[in-house]
């Protein structure tokens, strides 16, 4: 069987230009709003691969309902390298269960790598007669439906983690919708909630405060910037909610770019300057493995399933 010239020519050229990658700017697409940690970690990002490989890697905010518009348009960027998405994990498993995509991101992106892993951590007033997260669900038991927690939005972690948690306990807390996570927090503070499941970075700074306290992280161990803060999963094994931001890209890419784009990652990531800066912040640094990301993913998958059902929330 003949092959056409054409394709001939592409199939021996691919090689080569994956190769040499990248040989023009790179799109660097995060689907959320400039700020926070996520475009944090993209900019890191983006500098570093700047540096390292002598083209500029530009960072573009998309925001959009659940990330779908910028997680879209992505999937459908030809997979040649100079199109990359910067995403938490939830834009990817989660989007999915609560609305009705244009594409398919199993079968259309690839994870790479990431940069960080961010902790989501529960957090009370302090006034409460609770000093570990075993007493406060068993003072939330003794006082069915009378404690509230707040929530930065709904249909995210911080609705979703709780939400969980409260099913796996056996509690019932009311909902208090918040329009940002500033505004959650600072309900905590004044005493006008009684629970928040909140960012570790947000949340840490107030570790000694005497209006809330810390009870526990959402990650699968504890983390360096607060080692003595037990983990969810202490209380109950496997149940773990945090936010694993890295890097996406199109299925088909070559695998000589996305080599080329986890090594660099992973040296970023574990570089003591920016390990340190992370971890500060309540970020677990990362640069996982191919292997390290599909366990990850899968592990997060099943959380979200097992959430959004908690929730009640209906398929799209």
């Amino acid at each position: 069987m003949m092959i056409a010239p054409a394709v001939m020519l592409a199939v021996l050229s691919l090689p080569g230009q994956a190769a040499d990658w990248p040989v023009r700017p790179v799109t660097v697409v995060v689907p959320l709003a400039a700020g926070g940690n996520t475009d944090m970690m993209a900019r890191l990002a983006a500098q570093h691969l700047t540096d390292k490989l002598g083209q500029t890697f530009i960072v573009e905010n998309r925001p959009s309902a659940g990330g779908a518009i910028a997680t879209a348009q992505v999937a459908a960027a030809p997979p040649d390298g100079y199109t990359l998405l910067f995403t938490p994990s939830s834009m990817l498993l989660l989007t999915p269960l609560l609305q009705k995509l244009s594409f398919d991101p199993d079968r259309q992106l690839v994870p790479v790598t990431n940069v960080g892993t961010g902790a989501q951590v529960i957090a009370i007033k302090r006034e409460l007669p609770a000093r570990t997260l075993p007493e406060f669900l068993a003072y939330a038991r003794g006082h069915p439906g009378t404690l509230n927690f707040a929530v930065a939005g709904t249909q995210n972690i911080s609705h979703l983690a709780p939400v969980l948690l409260f099913a796996r306990a056996g509690v019932n807390l009311v909902m208090v919708p918040a329009k940002g996570e500033a505004q959650a927090i600072a309900d905590l503070i004044s005493g006008q909630v009684d629970l928040y499941f909140g960012n570790a970075s947000q949340l840490l700074p107030h570790a000694g405060s005497d209006r809330i306290r810390l009870l526990a992280v959402g990650t699968t161990q504890r983390i360096a910037a607060a080692p003595d803060l037990p983990t969810v999963a202490e209380t109950f094994p496997g149940l773990v909610f945090s936010s694993w931001n890295g890097f996406v890209v199109p299925s088909g890419t070559p695998d000589e770019i996305v080599d080329a784009l986890r090594r660099e990652i992973i040296a970023l990531s574990r570089s003591p300057e920016v390990a340190q800066r992370l971890t500060k912040l309540g970020i677990v640094p990362g640069g996982q493995s191919k292997e390290e990301v599909a366990a990850t993913f899968a592990s997060d998958r099943e959380m979200f399933v097992a959430a959004v059902k908690a929730a009640g929330i209906a398929s799209p």
